[in-house]
């Protein structure tokens, strides 16, 4: 569905994650593979401001979503608690692409209380802090444990912002380029810094430890805490909770949106930016490919202009479904998904049924498996089995 005109104008601050015009035609469906279930959407949640990440906590039936202004919400029995969970509103920035953006809860969260947020400060910069849920366990403690992480940013946007816990149990932290538009300093490509990477470190130390099998681990003039590299700005990556194969939705520049998916144990690849926007090359009309990872999907801006990643169906309500990765584009509002086999996308298929009418902020996954699609415009919507 495309984003009207006035809506897109609107929103044009946040789209500067594309760095085109944020134009976005009416998308063209890639063939259709035949019947894989019957999906529908059910609105679980609305009202909120502007949410952008939905998650449980290992075995728990709540959904806590994430409000880039700086709250985080409890849905807990059908029903968003009026109190938030926790209240950073007084913290956080409030640029296009800044404030709250994403909450991972420790694998041991239910003895343990231990949860994180990224945001970025009133500085603009990144900022990874740990909390503790409180006696109420609808309720953090507002004290922050430590800050695990800081990271300065240059520049407003590209701040990528996700955190997520691996199979391996340990935290990935996406971060994107630091801004601007190109990638001006060469973030993406430098492995002496944080920007442009996916992170991947041990929070049960102090205040973090480099695994040692990263893959840059203990290398001089190479930061350890790199997993993957070339990056623009991963504003969503996941998980698959049955391969552990990491799907990394990565936002483009002038032409070209990509899903990049590798096995989850397979650390230092390079996705290639700023050298390539997707299979393109882009600094140069030709460029050296050599040892860069191309994307299994991509999709140019007469089709949308951010994309905006989800992640593979392991829930249990609509079989069919199992195994298929979805995704969206924040302009567009299209909703995908295709199956991954032997690296390669396959039973690719548009799914208009499954469009929220808005642009898709962000998809969540409950403790469960089931799948969330995010509204910019304050709703969360579960996809379920028709009828």
């Amino acid at each position: 569905m495309s984003v009207p005109h006035v809506l897109r104008l609107a929103l044009a601050s946040w789209l500067v994650a594309c760095g085109g015009d944020g134009e976005a035609n009416e998308p063209t469906p890639p063939d259709d593979p035949g019947p894989v279930g019957e999906p529908t959407l059910v609105e679980v949640a609305d009202g909120l401001a502007f949410p952008v990440h939905l998650t449980s906590p290992p075995g728990d039936p709540r959904l806590f979503v994430v409000e880039k202004s700086g709250a985080i919400r409890v849905n807990r029995d059908a029903q968003v608690l009026q109190t938030p969970f926790l209240d950073l509103q007084g913290e956080v920035s409030g640029g296009s692409e800044q404030g709250l953006l994403s909450l991972a809860f420790h694998p041991g969260y239910a003895s343990n209380g231990r949860f994180f947020v990224d945001y970025t400060d009133r500085a603009g910069d990144t900022r990874v802090v740990e909390y503790r849920v409180s006696a109420d366990p609808d309720r953090a403690d507002p004290a922050p444990v430590q800050t695990i992480l800081s990271v300065d940013q240059p520049f407003a946007n590209h701040n990528g912002g996700l955190l997520a816990f691996g199979p391996d149990g340990m935290l990935y932290v996406g971060l994107g380029d630091g801004g601007s538009g190109g990638d001006p300093r060469g973030n993406g490509q430098d492995r002496g810094v944080l920007l442009g990477k996916i992170l991947r470190i041990d929070v049960d130390g102090m205040p973090y430890a480099i695994p040692p099998d990263n893959p840059f681990a203990g290398q001089a003039g190479v930061r350890g805490e790199i997993w993957a590299w070339g990056l623009r700005n991963p504003w969503r990556f996941s998980f698959d909770r049955e391969t552990g194969d990491l799907f990394i939705a990565d936002v483009g520049q002038n032409d070209l949106e990509e899903v990049n998916a590798r096995a989850g144990d397979e650390g230092g690849v390079n996705y290639g930016w700023n050298v390539m926007e997707g299979t393109e090359c882009f600094r140069d009309d030709d460029c050296d490919r050599t040892g860069l990872a191309l994307p299994v999907v991509e999709y140019d801006h007469g089709e949308g202009c951010s994309v905006t990643g989800g992640f593979v169906y392991r829930g249990d309500a609509l079989p069919e479904l199992r195994g298929h990765y979805f995704y969206s584009d924040f302009c567009s509002g299209f909703v995908r998904s295709f199956r991954l086999a032997g690296g390669v996308a396959v039973e690719e298929r548009n799914w208009p049924e499954l469009e929220p009418g808005g642009s898709v902020s962000s998809f969540g996954e409950d403790a469960d498996g089931e799948l969330y699609l995010l509204t910019r415009d304050g709703s969360v919507y579960r996809i379920v089995p028709r009828g």
